[in-house]
């Protein structure tokens, strides 16, 4: 109203009216409540079921690190970290590709190692023990070849056959005492001992009683070359007679032109067995030990092959190779190797000599040891 003349006065007004918001579609109750369910009782009951379903990984994980361990456990047996396997030594060796076993052996030691020359046939305790360690190389008897050895060839590995030409050998089984200098030659390599035995001395039947060798003293002695019996003859002041082959000692006995002969009482108690009235066997009772080896020159991995046969024969109560040879062949000139006063002269030990176990890995597939 316009306050000077009194007239109602009107204004347009615009009114402005805004459009409805819409609003989400509200869910309809029953899928309320089934969202409310899901949310509050489906949703706990999941978290169980996926706990209890990733046990699952945690499984799969621990056989993965199982099978892992399993297999590094294996790969360290078979690809190496550790000792060599009878594999690896037989590569490192050259035995597969050894068409024969050439060995050199005495050939004039009854009861230790001979040739009969009718037949051609070798016998004895060092020849049982050659056959011994080449089965277990995998060489039949047959490819087993013998060749006479002398005692100063032994170092150097060199034999001869039936005519007289040199032969080089691969093993030297020979009555070899392992000693100390011997080892420090630098193609000697002793396996572990097969056998012990000691000194003594044999003269012809009818000499008077000997109990050392002093009692030899000015007179001649003979003994082998680079024999250890040669050092103690030589304390003894006896004068000594020095020959490649015991057989030729016994020649010069026969002929008297030596008093008695002296080396290890192994090889002497063979021809005390052979001719029961021809010599007597004297026991000298000297403490050192004679501990026979094998030498296989510089051939390390063939060492630890022989030595693994003479463990197994020495740990394996099934496996009597060792004690079938010295009942064969020693035990029986025991019984024979009686002093004047009956007193038997020990040949050698009875039992084969301690042997530790060989620096060896044992595939999965081998049996090294029982």
């Amino acid at each position: 109203m316009d306050e000077d003349s009194g007239e109602a006065r009107f204004r347009k007004a615009v009114i402005h009216r805004r459009a409805p918001v819409r609003s989400r579609p509200r869910p309809a109750r029953a899928q309320r409540a089934l969202h409310g369910l899901r949310r509050t009782f489906t949703q706990p009951d999941q978290t169980v079921r996926t706990w209890g379903g990733s046990l699952a990984p945690w499984r799969l994980t621990a056989v993965g690190v199982v099978l892992i361990l399993a297999l590094g456990f294996f790969w360290v047996r078979l690809f190496h970290i550790g000792p060599p396997s009878v594999e690896d030594l037989r590569r490192a060796a050259g035995v597969d590709e050894w068409k024969t076993l050439p060995i050199g052996v005495k050939d004039d030691q009854p009861g230790i190692a001979e040739r009969d020359p009718a037949t051609g046939d070798w016998r004895g305790f060092d020849i049982d023990i050659a056959y011994m360690i080449a089965e277990d190389l995998g060489f039949r008897r047959d490819e087993v070849e013998f060749y006479g050895i002398e005692s100063e060839d032994r170092a150097r590995m060199e034999a001869t056959d039936l005519k007289g030409k040199p032969v080089q050998v691969k093993m030297v089984i020979a009555s070899f005492s392992i000693t100390k200098d011997r080892e420090d030659m630098p193609n000697v390599m002793f396996t572990q001992s097969y056998l012990h035995t000691e000194q003594s001395v044999i003269t012809l039947k009818g000499h008077g009683k000997v109990a050392s060798l002093e009692e030899f003293k000015g007179k001649t002695v003979c003994t082998l070359s680079s024999s250890t019996s040669a050092l103690a003859a030589a304390k003894s002041g006896a004068r000594l007679t020095r020959r490649n082959r015991v057989s030729e000692c016994f020649e010069l006995l026969d002929n008297e032109k030596v008093e008695a002969i002296t080396t290890d009482a192994a090889i002497l108690g063979g021809y005390k067995y052979r001719y029961p009235d021809k010599y007597d066997h004297w026991d000298l009772g000297l403490e050192n030990t004679e501990a026979w080896g094998v030498s296989v020159g510089a051939n390390e991995a063939l060492r630890d092959l022989a030595n693994l046969t003479l463990y197994r024969s020495f740990e394996d109560p099934k496996d009597a190779r060792w004690e079938k040879a010295y009942v064969a062949n020693i035990l029986p000139e025991t019984a024979a190797n009686k002093t004047v006063d009956g007193k038997r002269v020990p040949l050698a030990r009875p039992q084969q000599p301690d042997t530790t176990r060989p620096r060896v890995r044992e595939l999965p597939w081998e049996e090294v040891v029982p």
